[in-house]
Formats: structure tokens, C-alpha cells, sequence
């Protein structure tokens, strides 16, 4: 892609943490480059990449996250790492870290907030309202992605807003964000665009809803652990549901059956996360005590991305690059039935980069197995 353009993507399958960041300078350094994002596999020695990343991009500013499978220019990657660099004529982009996610309030929401539309502000590149997206990275396994969003979503105020959870390659031990240099946990970085390009922040999924529903008669919110569905012990009567037996419970059956939670006439899904000796389950988000959940069935994936991408070209002409939050449980799925090239090359395409996460936030919600994200668009002018 051309500097002029306003964004450059790159990416490398080097596993060598130095040689990886040195790659990744090579395809981006350009006198504009004003920041970098970048998602990457938890397979690297993050220490290393860290450090390495710093002195490959100097003074630009860099932040991401580790992954569960990362979307890069040729599609889905593993143990890679993925990168967009964005050039400072088209974006102004300020950038914070929540070092403690567990203490964040509406206040801090709102002070950080006012801060990163003043850094953006200061580039008088286009006027804050309507020209203006938030994208947020969490740690994956904070369990505190509900409160830290309501803050945010409640100070952001009318400027849209986006994100997903840090993974780790699924093996749910530690996920990490990237700011200034060092891969932190228990954290989110929260990233304020401004640009007079056109874009539109979005979310998308292929879950539809069957009759059966689930009532959490047991749950401790707190944990997102739910004890009882319809009265009975929670992985028994979902197992029961889906007609597979309790040992048979694992990532593949949950990404094939998932739960979901309707809110007007949208289903949310809820996914699990796993199950426990006590035939208690752990959800990716939110479950409390009497909501009542719709049991649902992945339809196919591709249509549904085809009817997106038409859309948002309709709507904001050529597009220049889309930032991708892809649920880690729709790759599963794609990996199973064997269209995860078809699928690759299809957002390829569509020139998207991103990241498979452990959820996906949206407007202020926390959701799964969605494909969420920003399309940005060439620019008419």
C-alpha cells in the first residue's frame, strides 16, 4: 500500500522476537508514520518483542495485543504478528493505558477521556464530533471488561467505539496489552482516532436463534460462573440440550452451540468458557441470576460477511483498510469445517487486519463470536 493512502499494513512470521520487530520497521517506517498498531501471537518471548519494538520505532508511538490468531494482509496467521501503520496527515490518534482495570471509574473514564480528545484535538486535523472513534484492547482475562466499558462508553458519549480482548493462542493463562514499551496484564490501552477519512465502526454475526431456552437459576455474576440452568446442575442441562455427553464439553461444542441473550430484538451471545469438576460453567461475559438464555446455531459465516462488506462499501465507497475483531470461537469453527482459506482470503480482500480475541466490545457491550470492528474508506475528497 502507498504512504498516501494513509495507512500501511505489515506483517512477519518471523519467531525470533528481534528479527520480527526489525521486519515489521522495514514494511512501516515512513517520514508520516505517526503510530503503529499491532496484534501478535503469545507464542513470542513478549519481553524481548517489547524491547525490541521500541528501538525499532524510535519515538513513534506503538500499542497492541496478544492474540488468539491474528488477520493479517494474506489472510488468517498464527504465531505471526500483524501490524497497520498510520500515516499523520490522515489520523490524529492519542493513546492511554488502565494499568488497573479493577479500580476504573466513570471518573477516571471521564478525565482519561477529556485528556485523549485534547491530545487529538492538538492536530486540528478534523473536528472531534463525527470524525472521531475509540478502539479499546483488554486483557482477555481480566473478567472486568463490563465495568471498564459502561465507564468509558458513558464518557465517550456519542463517539463510537470498539475493541476486543486480548487472547493467548487459547490457552486461557495470560493475555497481555502493549503500551509504551512493555506487555502489561490486568490492563487495557484504549486508543482515540480522529480522521477526516470516512469510517464506520461496526458489529456482525452469523448465530441464529432455536426455540430452546435456558433459564441461570444459580450464577455468581462476579466469577461469570453459573450453577444451575432450569434448575439443574448448568453443564449437565446444556449438555443434555445439545445432546452430547458432559465429557464431551470442550471449545469446539460451546463455538457450535452457543448460548445467547436477547436485548430488544438483537440475540447477544453469551459463550462459554469452560467447565468446572463441580458441573458449574464459565462464561466470556456477563450472565446474572434469571436471565434467560435463547440456545443458537452458527449459520454460514461467508454470506454473512459478504452482505457487511457490501454494506459498507455502499455506504462509504472504497475502502481503505478494516481494523477486525474476530472472535476466536468463530475461528474454531471455521478451522472445523475446513473454510478457514476461504474465509482468509475473503477479508484479505477486503484488505482487513486484526486479531481472533476473547471477546468483543461494542458501543459500551461486551460480546462474543461477533466480528466486530472499523471499516475505513479511501476519502472521497
Amino acid at each position: 500500500m502507498h504512504n498516501s493512502e494513509g495507512v500501511v499494513s505489515a506483517m512477519s512470521q518471523a519467531t525470533d522476537a528481534g528479527q520480527a520487530a526489525e521486519e515489521l520497521a522495514r514494511q512501516l517506517l515512513h517520514p508520516y508514520l505517526g503510530f503503529v498498531l499491532f496484534f501478535c501471537s503469545a507464542s513470542y518471548d513478549l519481553q524481548a518483542l517489547g524491547h525490541a519494538l521500541q528501538q525499532c520505532f524510535g519515538s513513534v508511538r506503538v500499542v497492541g495485543c496478544t492474540s488468539a490468531g491474528e488477520i493479517t494482509s494474506q489472510g488468517y496467521g498464527r504465531n505471526c504478528i500483524t501490524a497497520v501503520g498510520f500515516n499523520h496527515a490522515h489520523f490524529s490518534i492519542a493513546t492511554e493505558l488502565i494499568d488497573q482495570v479493577e479500580h476504573f471509574s466513570l471518573i477516571n473514564a471521564q478525565d482519561m477521556v477529556e485528556r485523549l480528545v485534547g491530545g487529538c484535538r492538538s492536530n486540528t486535523l478534523a473536528p472531534i464530533k463525527g470524525n472521531t472513534f475509540a478502539l479499546t484492547l483488554l486483557d482477555g482475562l481480566s473478567s472486568r471488561e463490563e465495568m471498564v466499558l459502561a465507564a468509558l462508553s458513558a464518557a465517550l458519549g456519542d463517539i463510537p467505539h470498539f475493541g476486543g480482548s486480548a487472547g493467548d493462542d487459547n490457552f486461557l493463562t495470560h493475555t497481555h496489552v502493549y503500551f509504551n514499551g512493555v506487555f502489561h496484564s490486568g490492563a487495557a490501552v484504549v486508543v482515540l482516532v480522529n480522521t477526516w477519512l470516512d469510517f464506520e465502526v461496526f458489529t456482525t454475526h452469523h448465530i441464529l436463534p432455536r426455540s430452546e431456552k435456558l433459564v441461570v437459576t444459580g450464577a455468581d455474576s462476579p466469577s461469570r460462573r453459573v450453577f444451575e440452568l432450569n434448575a439443574e446442575p448448568a453443564a449437565e442441562e446444556y449438555a443434555r440440550h445439545i445432546g452430547v455427553a458432559v465429557a464431551n464439553l470442550d471449545h469446539r461444542t460451546f463455538a457450535a452451540h452457543p448460548l445467547a441473550v436477547r436485548i430488544h430484538d438483537q440475540y447477544y451471545v453469551r459463550a462459554i468458557q469452560q467447565v468446572h469438576e463441580d458441573l458449574s460453567l464459565s462464561f466470556y461475559c456477563a450472565v446474572e441470576n434469571g436471565i434467560v438464555l435463547t440456545a443458537m446455531k452458527p449459520g454460514p459465516i461467508l454470506p454473512n460477511l459478504q452482505t457487511l462488506f457490501d454494506g459498507l462499501q455502499s455506504r462509504l465507497g472504497d475502502l481503505l483498510l478494516t481494523i477486525g475483531c474476530d472472535c476466536f470461537l468463530r475461528r474454531l469453527e471455521l478451522e472445523d469445517n475446513g473454510t478457514l482459506e476461504q474465509i482468509g482470503s475473503y477479508l484479505s480482500d477486503q484488505r482487513v487486519m486484526g486479531f481472533n480475541t476473547y471477546g468483543e466490545q461494542f458501543n459500551g457491550m461486551h460480546i462474543n463470536q461477533t466480528f466486530t470492528g472499523v471499516a475505513i474508506a479511501r476519502g472521497r475528497r
